[in-house]
């Protein structure tokens, strides 16, 4: 019996990358384009989404859309209820679900996509196997998501897992743990502009032995294990996944968040506790979309 075909799409403020898959997960081809959000806003995206679900109607037979993105979404309705102005203007307000079922009479599901990235990698992932997962993604700034009994906990208004405001001795994590600390703190010690500066250039140094890059880096690690911390005594999952641009850079950090950890948990928690950066790279929230949907739908 042939495999349905979905659609997924990851709509990210840079890029929107988008496939088809079985319900297995296996792609049967995958591309991407960028989403210019800054220069045509959230109605520029949903015509980029009915642009690319013509395409793949044209040619194939398809069961549904799932949908993973940038902003925070009631995943009931499929609306992004809130989107930062400065990254997609007029995004907030915008009915995706209801757009694509009306328009193409096809059964769609809308999630944000730090969850999506959660549920891909407890669905194919470093979390494969696990019930419960907190999933940490490190970049501009600092998000979360927390599964349980392979669900997304989302709160009352679905703000949870928002670790960005989670406050931590060095203050709150969206200020002390993201790339944008890490060049900010490396170019301040070497007195550089920081459009000089990305991470790959900081992990460099470091494994070259600049002090100043290696210092940078270990107090990263050190906040993240912090904001581990208060994840643990509150939720106690199975598993915490590190994901983001630079947690790809995990054979330089696992001794050092490990380090910290062991130094920080609880005997029996750090025992218990396993900690491993994420696997599905790019691929994360395409597939962590096409869980939402099918468990949505099953």
């Amino acid at each position: 019996m042939e495999k349905q075909k979905y659609i997924c799409i990851d709509i990210g403020g840079t890029a929107i990358k988008y496939g088809l898959a079985d319900e297995l997960g296996n792609f049967i081809e995958k591309s991407s384009m960028p989403t210019e959000a800054k220069l045509y806003g959230g109605p520029g995206i949903v015509e980029k989404v009915k642009t690319i679900i013509s395409g793949y109607i044209t040619n194939y037979q398809v069961a549904g859309v799932a949908i993973s993105t940038a902003g925070m979404v009631d995943p009931k309705e499929g609306c992004i209820f809130y989107a930062l102005p400065d990254a997609i203007p007029d995004y907030t307000g915008v009915q995706l679900k209801k757009i694509v079922e009306t328009e193409f009479n096809l059964n769609c599901a809308v999630e944000n996509d730090v969850n999506c990235a959660a549920l891909g990698e407890m669905w194919l992932g470093a979390g494969k196997g696990c019930s419960s997962l907190f999933c940490i993604t490190v970049g501009t700034s600092a998000g979360g998501c927390a599964v349980y009994n392979h669900q997304v906990i989302h709160g009352v208004c679905n703000s949870a897992g928002e670790i960005a405001y989670m406050r931590i001795p060095k203050g709150t994590m969206h200020e002390v743990v993201s790339t944008t600390r890490l060049v900010k703190d490396v170019a301040k010690a070497k007195q550089l502009d920081e459009k000089e500066l990305n991470g790959k250039i900081i992990f460099d140094w470091a494994k070259n032995g600049d002090e100043d890059a290696k210092f940078a880096i270990n107090t990263l690690m050190e906040n993240l294990a912090d904001g581990i911390i208060n994840i643990t005594a509150v939720l106690n999952p199975e598993m915490i996944i590190l994901g983001g641009g630079i947690m790809a850079q995990s054979e330089y950090l696992r001794p050092l968040i490990d380090n910290a950890l062991k130094q920080r948990l609880v005997e029996d928690v750090y025992t218990h506790t396993k900690v491993d950066f994420a696997k599905l790279e790019n691929d994360a929230g395409m597939l962590g979309a096409l869980y939402n949907l099918l468990h949505q739908t099953m």
